[in-house]
């Protein structure tokens, strides 16, 4: 029977079914035991699995991850909360020199299936440190897989696929879709964790897209339906590896893509799609590759968000600029 859920609770379950199913699995981080995290989704895992299981860390990134990394060692798989995306940085020495290394450096005898779940993103009236998009920091590190839900039945088979994952997981978790509500089907079956997915069908114009985006592009999209435009949206889901098949065949469909993304356009994520997509589909694409994301700027303060974060206006006005061509 189909349950609604939100896409916080969507991780809450997926996390107490790979505990459930695997008594290696332990959660890690700053106020995720008691508290239940300060976006609640670890609520009540603590209490129904001990203190050994679910555990308050200090205020030490980097120790945090260097635990979980001498955890995976020892044969756990360990699932690191960094509170807010701007806390990552005093743990990427231990992410970027030592998670994402061991597994090569140890000629592959060697796995590393961490988790790290990071909220990521504005649009919550939240200051520097606590709205950014760092997903190219690490998308841009071999060894590591990044990944991104977009929405509630997502978390909950993602954030399991990836705590199966024997491949240390960057798992991007975007906070202003935390009350985002769907209907889960327990019973069906997960969409593979490194693919994309057409999530609404089009003609005219591909629109790409991942995490909040996803929903900016969906209503761009129906409001496009309006005036007889009939945009595709594809949701990444998956940013390393990034399903280039995907958006490609999407492509040489429609002859045009705009990517949307709320980091910083500058060396983004979409500076690599639109790479990959003018080298296999020149001879198919009628406009350039336009991209439409966050201005090179740091994160600016709650009451300017909305004029730096992407919003429909600005995703349907790439629209028309690609199909003026």
């Amino acid at each position: 029977m189909p349950t609604q859920i939100t896409l916080a609770k969507g991780l809450n379950m997926g996390l107490r079914k790979a505990m459930e199913n695997d008594p290696k699995v332990l959660i890690m981080g700053e106020d995720v035991g008691k508290l239940g995290g300060v976006f609640r989704v670890t609520d009540g895992l603590q209490k129904d699995f001990g203190e050994d299981r679910v555990l308050d860390t200090p205020l030490a990134e980097s120790g945090i991850v260097g635990t979980a990394i001498g955890l995976a060692l020892r044969g756990y798989r360990p699932v690191v909360e960094i509170q807010f995306d701007g806390f990552v940085y005093p743990a990427f020495d231990q992410i970027v020199s030592q998670l994402a290394k061991m597994h090569m450096r140890s000629l592959g005898h060697v796995k590393l299936p961490v988790t790290i779940r990071i909220p990521y993103g504005g649009g919550i009236g939240a200051v520097e440190h606590h709205s950014e998009s760092p997903e190219a920091y690490f998308a841009h590190t071999a060894g590591l897989k990044v990944v991104s839900c977009s929405n509630p039945v997502d978390a909950y088979w993602m954030i399991q696929q990836s705590i199966a994952c024997d491949d240390p997981v960057i798992f991007f978790e975007p906070k202003r879709r935390y009350w985002d509500k769907a209907e889960l089907d327990e019973s069906a079956t997960p969409h593979p964790l490194f693919a994309a997915r057409v999530v609404r069908p089009g003609g005219d114009v591909t629109l790409v897209a991942y995490g909040p985006m996803v929903k900016v592009c969906l209503d761009a999209a129906a409001a496009a339906e309006e005036e007889n435009r009939s945009l595709e949206v594809i949701d990444l889901r998956s940013l390393s590896p990034l399903d280039v098949d995907a958006v490609c065949r999407s492509v040489e469909r429609t002859g045009r893509l705009v990517v949307v993304h709320e980091a910083p356009v500058f060396l983004g994520m979409g500076a690599e799609i639109a790479a990959r997509v003018t080298e296999r589909c020149f001879y198919s694409l009628e406009a350039p590759v336009l991209r439409v994301g966050g201005f090179h700027t740091p994160y600016p303060p709650s009451r300017l968000e909305e004029d730096y974060l992407p919003d429909l206006d600005r995703v349907l006005d790439a629209v028309d600029r690609s199909l003026a061509y």
